[in-house]
């Protein structure tokens, strides 16, 4: 039996695939090989980038024009700085890989006196002793080759470099390094030197970077398909253009939340049923709030400065594309949390972020707060009261905003994130949150659905909330404030629309700044609210 995989390279006999090497331009591959070149191959965690690569070694060596070989050196990240210790477990590593893959023991053979001519050759030696001895030109996979750290990736690229001269009889033709990164955006601290080293300067034989990008929508259909070939279970209408809002084509998500459906899913196990949209719906809940390593990995990376100062411009509203520097942005954009446009715009790569995101900085804040959705609800209907649920989160605002935002990390876009918070608090267990951010408008569109009757659609309540920064009068603000909430209420179908101003300004008054009134435009009632 065949299942959708969420951990670790594929394997096509027992997981549903996309071909890998339909996911490279094998040919640009191929010419930069047999063109005796090195380069890069880098993308996002779990994007599928080592499925590619094993399948190229294989490629290569059934082909028979090559030995190819593919090393992982991740475990060497342990050493840290001891370069010894480093060039020692790469040393292994490859030993132990050349035995499973090529069935030769060159390198286990050789291993003592290669150790013995010091941490600064015994990579370079390594790799001569490995061309020297193949009766074919080498070829060379290093993966998680940014794992390692400070001097020891120095050394290792250097090492590397010193013999590139030599190729392709006395070192590997071609060696293709992996990671998350391409090599030129390495900031690499040197102990040693008390300096900072960019890869580029220390890896200055690149030829090229080449980027594994998310699958398409087709690539998505035909992986489901799978699933239904396998099983004869089906998938709703409309199936893939939601997995692709939800997903943008990340190969890990597009997988985990068929995976959760079609196997975790009591009900969908019974493959005459077919997979329904709503179920679609529960598991991308069911993923945020078990924050799996996947969506944890990317968490963990907020804390970083210079993804700070991207992501937060984005949650705010902001078009900071041409103020960000661009090392940041393309850092960012490496790790996959952002996407980039033609015209060079970010956005949060994909639904899952754009909730995931938000509602991790404001973690802290959710659980420090009491509120609860039984305050907010008709004891009849079980409908929220949105008016009665933002009166209470304006005078929460007033009392305490100050407080929680000075504490908190992200403090430019404190606000909103400060209302998601509140709002997400209230709603879980009972609704959903859609987020989107309008760049260059200064504003958070929130989404609500909220079920008074599981299981009955019919009665789904749908609200919208946007959130705008006072960024010029007053009176501009919410004159275009009112026609963005009006087209998006429009575009949800919702029955209600709020549009909530913030005003930082230092210099007034919370009597200035706070108001609520109900205000009519193009035959909309909008609840306008200050703060």
């Amino acid at each position: 039996m065949k299942f959708f995989n969420t951990a670790g390279p594929n394997k096509s006999d027992i997981h549903y695939t996309i071909p890998p090497l339909t996911r490279w331009d094998l040919q640009e591959i191929l010419f930069l090989i047999d063109s005796q070149k090195y380069f890069v191959l880098h993308a996002p965690r779990q994007t599928g980038k080592t499925s590619c690569m094993l399948a190229l070694m294989q490629h290569l060596n059934q082909e028979g024009n090559y030995n190819a070989l593919y090393v992982n050196v991740e475990a060497a990240q342990a050493a840290r700085e001891n370069v010894y210790k480093a060039v020692q477990g790469i040393l292994s590593r490859t030993a132990e890989c050349e035995k499973n893959y090529w069935n030769t023991n060159y390198l286990a053979q050789e291993r003592e006196d290669i150790l013995g001519k010091g941490e600064v050759d015994a990579i370079t030696s390594a790799f001569s002793l490995l061309a020297k001895k193949s009766t074919k030109p080498v070829v060379l996979f290093i993966d998680e080759i940014d794992a390692l750290v400070g001097d020891s990736l120095i050394s290792v690229l250097r090492q590397i470099r010193a013999g590139y001269a030599d190729r392709p009889t006395l070192f590997p033709q071609s060696i293709i390094l992996c990671g998350v990164r391409d090599v030129r955006d390495y900031r690499i601290h040197s102990a040693q030197t008390q300096e900072i080293i960019t890869g580029g300067s220390a890896f200055n034989i690149k030829a090229k970077s080449l980027r594994l990008g998310n699958f398409s929508k087709q690539d998505i259909e035909k992986l489901y398909l799978e699933h239904s070939k396998e099983t004869g279970q089906s998938f709703a209408e409309g199936t893939v253009d939601l997995i692709w809002n939800y997903t943008g084509g990340q190969p890990w998500l597009v997988n985990a939340l068929a995976y959760e459906v079609c196997f975790e899913d009591k009900e969908a196990r019974d493959r005459s049923k077919p997979i329904t949209l709503e179920m679609f719906q529960q598991a991308k809940e069911k993923l945020i709030l078990r924050r799996d390593t996947h969506l944890d990995q990317l968490i963990d990376k907020l804390k970083e400065e210079r993804v700070r100062r991207v992501i937060e411009p984005i949650l705010k509203g902001e078009d900071a594309t041409n103020q960000l520097k661009e090392e940041d942005t393309q850092y960012v954009f490496d790790l996959g949390l952002i996407g980039r446009k033609e015209n060079k715009e970010i956005y949060l790569a994909n639904e899952i972020y754009q909730e995931i995101l938000p509602r991790e900085l404001t973690s802290g804040w959710q659980s420090g707060l009491s509120y609860q959705n039984s305050w907010y609800t008709d004891k009849d209907t079980n409908r929220l009261d949105f008016a009665k649920l933002l009166k209470a989160f304006q005078d929460f605002f007033q009392e305490n905003s100050e407080a929680w935002i000075d504490r908190f990390a992200y403090r430019e876009v404190g606000p909103q994130l400060l209302l998601q918070a509140f709002l997400q608090r209230v709603v879980n267990g009972g609704g959903v949150i859609q987020r989107e951010y309008g760049l260059g408008t200064k504003r958070t569109d929130l989404y609500i659905k909220w079920y008074p009757e599981k299981g009955n659609p019919v009665l789904t309540q749908k609200a919208v909330i946007e959130c705008k920064l006072l960024h010029k009068t007053l009176e501009q603000t919410i004159e275009e404030g009112l026609a963005q909430v009006i087209a998006y209420a429009d575009k949800c179908s919702a029955e209600e629309s709020h549009l909530i101003i913030f005003d930082r300004s230092k210099d007034k008054t919370w009597d200035e700044k706070i108001f609520h009134k109900q205000i009519q435009s193009n035959n909309k009632v909008v609840t306008l609210w200050g703060m």
